[in-house]
């Protein structure tokens, strides 16, 4: 046993998407190269970016978020091995792999949606499969055709999933909406967490802030959702259900806690001190974050860390887990359970 790294990610590449039905091939998603230099669109880290994927019909960002302390055939896992003994030099033993493009709203089509999340998941289950101890990941639920929800749920636990990808706003729907129950009730039975991942699915949201860095589009969405479920006692209505917050860092903890606990009051309501373990909500920290400030509200038994493998933005620490594990800001036991203990116990594994 070893640290689990609760926040990777897959690049997508051409290879993504050639598990595509065949009735369902004309909606590949296309590369296109930008051949003009007069207008430069810059990645994270200050590089022109060239390549952008067309998706539905709609421009999204190919290389926006590229680490480059990360090898292309690593993040794309076009070697499967190079990704393993990067693992090895990291000290990581176990990655939970998240995507890249469909952090952002992507399609308002059903039958793109369901195309698309199908091809990757099983792009997803043979990656799993050539190192089924240490590569797990996040299942991408076609969530406009709920219909199809519980096949893709199925053939992803079946094929080494242990959480279900889902970002701050679905469908144009707050994640404590009743459209969503029956994706809950399956997550309990199948016994995979919601993992609410920075990034967000709602097209209006997403135009509001299309200029904007990334904090309200796809960080702020997640921490409302955090404090909607339990402000409405989602939790409650699937008691065996853990539920994940990934990639917003875990800052805010005591802030929505204590507007929580205002809110409860005035209904003559008591908020619980042990609100997440009550409610097997898990956040993920980064070594950035005040840990000392954040443990006595969220309990040592409810943060993970990630590293962020294979971005570059304010999330992004490849040395995270070593971090946490040398730089002595917390006693070593409650950095070993959130290295390794907090992560086994929120994906199940």
């Amino acid at each position: 046993m070893g640290a689990i790294d609760a926040d990777a990610h897959v690049v997508e590449c051409e290879r993504t998407f050639e598990y595509l039905d065949p009735e369902f091939m004309d909606y590949k998603p296309r590369i296109v190269v930008q051949k003009t230099s007069d207008v430069q669109v810059l990645d994270n880290e200050g590089r022109a970016q060239k390549e952008f994927w067309v998706i539905d019909g709609r421009l999204q960002p190919k290389e926006g978020n590229i680490g480059s302390n990360t090898s292309r055939e690593s993040r794309e896992m076009a070697n499967i091995d190079a990704r393993l003994q990067h693992m090895d030099e990291l000290e990581i033993d176990v990655q939970v792999l998240y995507p890249t493009v469909f952090l952002r709203a992507w399609t308002q089509d059903p039958t793109a949606e369901y195309a698309l999340c199908k091809s990757y998941n099983r792009w997803l289950a043979d990656i799993w499969a050539a190192a089924p101890d240490r590569l797990k990941w996040a299942v991408m639920p076609p969530l406009l055709s709920m219909d199809k929800v519980e096949e893709e749920l199925r053939f992803a636990k079946d094929h080494g999933a242990v959480g279900v990808f889902l970002r701050g706003l679905e469908c144009e729907r707050r994640l404590d909406n009743p459209y969503f129950f029956r994706l809950y009730a399956l997550g309990e039975e199948l016994d995979l967490p919601m993992c609410f991942h920075s990034g967000n699915n709602s097209f209006a949201v997403r135009d509001i802030y299309a200029t904007e860095c990334g904090f309200g589009r796809s960080k702020l969405p997640v921490v409302a959702a955090f404090h909607t479920l339990l402000m409405n006692g989602i939790p409650a209505k699937f008691p065996r259900l853990r539920w994940g917050f990934i990639e917003v860092s875990a800052q805010w903890i005591p802030y929505a806690l204590n507007d929580l606990a205002l809110r409860f009051r005035r209904k003559g309501k008591r908020l619980s001190e042990t609100v997440l373990a009550d409610n097997s909500f898990y956040v993920a920290c980064q070594v950035t974050d005040d840990l000392g400030y954040i443990l006595p509200a969220a309990g040592d038994g409810q943060l993970v860390v990630g590293t962020d493998y294979g971005h570059a933005d304010t999330s992004s620490e490849i040395e995270a887990l070593r971090k946490l594990k040398d730089d002595g800001k917390v006693p070593a036991a409650v950095a070993e359970r959130i290295l390794e203990g907090n992560a086994r116990a929120l994906y199940g594994l």
